[in-house]
């Protein structure tokens, strides 16, 4: 990944979290203006839903960014195996601040799209808000796909293009060029034809200029 997009979230760390969580009235102002309403937090609880209040199995996260949305059900999983990648160390810190002292969870710096696991490593693979910000979304893919078991569950969201107008211009005209979203970008086409490319069953759903989706190997 560039120098850019390890820039942009190093600088963005700080408002980060308000931007996923809607905490602020700036933020929510933003989600209302450029992404329809749309809820980051409504779309991760709807993925981590699929994850078993009893699961035991391996988990990996990629990014896993500040763990602002998923650090409440990772210390639920006393039994699980979690591996939280991000290619940002600023992110990672974010997230062991949260998390740094749950055992059962890793924390690991690296590419998504030269991971350093075996195939078929994980259980359960999950992937919020990364594929508009992987330059390599073709690797992406295939990575995540590889490191998942047969019979395994990939989850994740991302956004896609030509859904708004609004969210089409800001991702152009500003997160691109800042180095926070990283073209090409999907359409709804192009990813549904992707995903039954790769995976047996593909569940998707559109929120807006976001989509979120389940697939299983």
């Amino acid at each position: 990944m560039s120098d850019k997009i390890i820039t942009a979230y190093r600088k963005s760390k700080s408002i980060y979290d308000d931007v996923l969580t809607q905490r602020t009235w700036w933020s929510r102002l933003y989600s209302h203006l450029f992404w329809g309403g749309t809820d980051d937090r409504d779309i991760a609880a709807r993925l981590l839903a699929y994850i078993p209040a009893d699961f035991s199995g391996s988990l990996l996260d990629v990014p896993a960014g500040t763990a602002a949305l998923t650090w409440e059900k990772y210390k639920a999983l006393p039994a699980a195996s979690i591996t939280c990648l991000d290619y940002s160390e600023d992110m990672l810190e974010q997230a062991k601040k949260r998390l740094g002292h749950v055992a059962n969870i890793a924390f690991l710096q690296g590419d998504v799209g030269h991971m350093p696991f075996k195939d078929e490593a994980f259980d359960t693979v999950l992937s919020m808000n990364g594929f508009h910000a992987f330059p390599d979304k073709d690797q992406a893919f295939l990575e995540t796909y590889r490191v998942l078991k047969k019979g395994g569950s990939f989850l994740a969201c991302c956004y896609i293009c030509g859904q708004s107008k609004a969210t089409d211009f800001l991702v152009t005209s500003f997160l691109a060029k800042k180095g926070w979203f990283t073209p090409p970008f999907e359409t709804a086409e192009s990813l549904n034809s992707r995903l039954n490319g790769l995976y047996q069953t593909v569940n998707l759903h559109l929120d807006g200029a976001m989509v979120w989706f389940t697939c299983v190997k």
